[in-house]
């Protein structure tokens, strides 16, 4: 992975109008399905890679280790590998992923309240 060095100002490598702003990169990072789904199963505990991977229904075994790297590459998750045979690898959200996290709840509890509103919409649409 390459990421991009921002010759600008600080401001400006955080505006995601630019397009090669960092922060316009770290939002397609995190801004995926996996990533938000992965980020609320961890929740609050520490969880190991089996149980994420039962947690997050559809995520395969190659898309789970992809955004568990992607996340600790971001500094979101952390990694413990415990030396046991066979090891034990562990997952925790880190003060910036408990950060985020707190958005994707506010993104769950707006599905949920607008829910209806939406198949209502969609159905119009489609007819």
């Amino acid at each position: 992975m390459v990421t991009k060095q921002y010759e600008g100002t600080p401001e400006e490598a955080a505006d995601l109008r630019h397009a090669d702003s960092l922060a316009r990169e770290i939002f397609a990072d995190i801004a995926n399905k996996w990533a938000l789904l992965i980020i609320e199963a961890l929740g609050e505990r520490t969880r190991r890679f089996s149980e994420l991977r039962d947690d997050v229904e559809g995520v395969s075994h190659k898309m789970l280790t992809q955004n568990l790297r992607m996340l600790e590459r971001n500094g979101l998750v952390d990694r413990e590998v415990h030396p046991t045979v066979p090891p034990r690898v562990e997952y925790t959200l880190t003060e910036p992923g408990r950060a985020l996290r707190a958005t994707v709840d506010a993104m769950c509890d707006w599905t949920h309240r607008y829910l209806g509103d939406i198949e209502t919409s969609r159905s119009r649409f489609d007819a």
